[in-house]
């Protein structure tokens, strides 16, 4: 069995519909790519597995009993993946004609870029922007106290969520979102895998961080894009809990 180029990782919890969507693009817009499919339930209630089992019978399902966080079931997926690349995809992302192939043309391209993201697109079709600068003291503070709500154009916040940086041109930065988010395989041989400590929010933050300490780039490119509907699974969850994963 040859090594296939992909492999494509979705953690779902209760997303059916978005999940359901989301693996019809993959199928339906990824061509000429060797390419496998995980895709981890986190404990579902509603019928993801029954349906991604019936419909996509190709994907490989792991089952959890519970939901482990996205660190831990992405975890579980990457130790078995085969592919040179490796993708985290939300649930709750579509993917457009020759996204991914256009993600992996450019890592082949560019042998330093360990990580990659894409053109994330809100379902409306506007931009959705998806490269920031590392995380400081500083930002963060204002950013737990709300005060970005109230004061959106504070430098600090400007640099944090990149607000001045140009979405048409590839650029090296600091972190991509998660949302879509490419690895190459040395680099998880190399840093290790997502640390499980994170439950949900800020694991690509320190992959990125290990990746740069290791001597990997992340980079963005705006030629493949992806719809992303945001937050879907954790809109389920109840703000104080979030609030609570979130300062943590």
């Amino acid at each position: 069995m040859t090594q296939p180029t992909l492999s494509i990782i979705i953690v779902n919890w209760n997303t059916h519909d978005y999940l359901r969507s989301c693996l019809r693009s993959i199928y339906t817009h990824t061509k000429d790519l060797d390419f496998e499919v995980f895709v981890v339930d986190n404990g579902s209630s509603d019928d993801s597995v029954t349906m991604t089992a019936k419909d996509f019978p190709s994907a490989q399902l792991i089952r959890n009993e519970t939901n482990a966080g996205f660190s831990k079931a992405n975890n579980q997926a990457i130790r078995q993946a085969k592919g040179k690349y490796i993708l985290l995809l939300n649930a709750d992302t579509k993917v457009t004609e020759q996204a991914l192939p256009k993600m992996v043309e450019f890592m082949n391209k560019n042998a330093k870029v360990g990580i990659l993201g894409c053109k994330l697109l809100n379902p409306d079709g506007s931009l959705q922007p998806s490269g920031r600068k590392f995380p400081t003291l500083w930002s963060q503070v204002i950013i737990l106290l709300k005060l970005h709500n109230i004061f959106p154009n504070l430098k600090a916040i400007r640099k944090y969520y990149m607000l001045d940086w140009p979405h048409d041109v590839a650029h090296q930065v600091d972190q991509v979102m998660g949302a879509c988010f490419m690895v190459r395989r040395e680099v998880f041989d190399k840093v290790g895998l997502l640390d499980e400590e994170y439950f949900i929010w800020f694991e690509e933050v320190d992959f990125c961080r290990r990746a740069l300490a290791a001597g990997w780039q992340t980079h963005f490119t705006p030629e493949a894009e992806v719809f992303h509907e945001k937050g879907a699974s954790f809109n389920q969850v109840l703000s104080p809990k979030k609030q609570a994963w979130f300062n943590k």
